[in-house]
């Protein structure tokens, strides 16, 4: 039976920088796996996010996995509770609780978005900060659960998700004032984030990472809230047995969701030092014991945008084409028939430091089909010039896992 492989490189596409010579990262970073693979597939443009939707990885990832925001989605959080064991009622809303280091500004004195990340705070850490937190603010009514690295979950049972709430990533080195949960049930919401700066700035926890010389994580942000999802399974839906690879509680709990099997994969840690080798080689164990379609996320390139790190950006890329694509590649002949797709799910450029909806490339290489392609490597401009382009995510899987009949004319 055929085998298919998603390698999905989040925020990878950027805008053109001065300092690259007006080209993106994708463009300058060494990438003669992905080069080669476009050189012989067909390559394009797909648009992930529909009209509507906020550019989050959440929307994207659904998309790309082939399932409609307009029918699927419900939230980010919910997804991470699936992910995490936790258990949601009908009439739960569940938020995302970033562990944040806030600032104050020197012009105005208000607080500053210093680090959506509080210097991507250790798991353990976490843990001590996030069970202090709800010993101290949770209840009945309210529970907190801590997650990995400043990554965590709140589970207002009985609560409202008509509030106004923003990603903290968009608002990096900007005053927050503007940005506080805004509608119904947003005044609870500031007072548990006024309340948690008051309880993490005392904490030992804190006190230590001032002393290394550490961000503190000194307040909590709560986001992208939502109510218990339900999805079709994969396997009803395409009629093949799935696998999702990723160290992000959002992609394996829609993975659980879609009913696929989450690997874990020690050493996978979300960010420029996780295992890139270890997930390829988990991808390919997973084929060998029977799985038919796998999607490996790496969410390295998206953290590296949102720390506006240009070389933690391409190093990133070249990891992904070195040690997940290559990894991949060297074991593709020992598959009869295999596919293999490479995109990512948004742009996530330097120079603003969060996510875009613009359009982004995928290539898809068949083993048994291959073709001479009017790409010359992997980018964004090579992929623009082919002329293909996909109006969504589900008719970019249902292309790849060749369903519906669904054909693009050009390579």
């Amino acid at each position: 039976m055929k085998k298919f492989v998603v390698i999905l490189g989040d925020g990878m596409p950027d805008y053109r920088i001065p300092k690259l010579n007006n080209k993106t990262p994708l463009e300058v970073a060494h990438t003669p796996n992905m080069d080669l693979l476009a050189q012989k597939g067909k390559v394009g443009m797909v648009k992930t996010i529909p009209e509507g939707y906020p550019p989050g990885s959440d929307v994207a990832n659904l998309s790309v996995m082939g399932y409609d925001p307009a029918l699927y989605y419900t939230g980010r959080s919910p997804l991470e509770a699936v992910s995490m064991g936790v258990e949601m009622g009908e009439e739960d809303v569940a938020f995302r609780c970033n562990l944040v280091t806030l600032s104050e500004s020197s012009q105005t004195g208000g607080k500053v978005m210093a680090d959506y990340s509080a210097g991507e705070i250790s798991t353990g850490e976490a843990a001590e900060l996030i069970a202090e937190i709800n010993k101290q603010l949770g209840g009945e009514d309210l529970r907190f659960y801590a997650g990995v690295s400043y990554r965590h979950l709140v589970v207002w049972k009985g609560g409202t998700e008509k509030i106004d709430l923003t990603p903290p990533h968009d608002i990096s080195d900007k005053e927050i004032a503007g940005h506080l949960p805004a509608g119904l049930g947003g005044e609870r919401l500031i007072n548990l984030m006024e309340e948690s700066q008051k309880i993490l700035s005392l904490h030992p926890v804190n006190k230590a990472r001032l002393e290394k010389g550490l961000q503190p994580a000194n307040g909590i942000w709560l986001w992208g809230q939502g109510k218990k999802p339900g999805l079709k399974s994969f396997r009803e839906k395409y009629g093949l047995s799935g696998a999702v690879i990723s160290a992000v509680d959002l992609i394996k709990g829609i993975g659980l969701c879609a009913g696929m099997e989450v690997v874990d994969v020690p050493g996978a840690t979300g960010n420029i030092t996780t295992d890139f080798r270890g997930k390829a080689r988990a991808a390919l164990k997973s084929l060998e014991e029977g799985k038919d379609f796998i999607y490996i996320h790496v969410e390295a390139p998206d953290e590296a945008g949102h720390q506006g790190s240009m070389e933690d950006k391409i190093k990133a890329i070249e990891e992904i084409d070195e040690k997940v694509v290559g990894e991949v590649l060297k074991e593709i002949e020992n598959f009869e028939d295999f596919k293999i797709m490479v995109l990512s799910d948004h742009p996530t450029p330097l120079k603003i430091k969060t996510h875009t909806a613009d359009r982004v490339p995928f290539l898809i290489y068949d083993l048994k089909s291959p073709v001479e392609s009017r790409a010359k490597s992997f980018c964004e401009g090579e992929a623009s010039q082919t002329g293909v382009e996909l109006g969504s995510g589900p008719d970019l899987m249902d292309l790849f896992l060749e369903k519906n009949n669904f054909v693009i004319k050009g390579v």
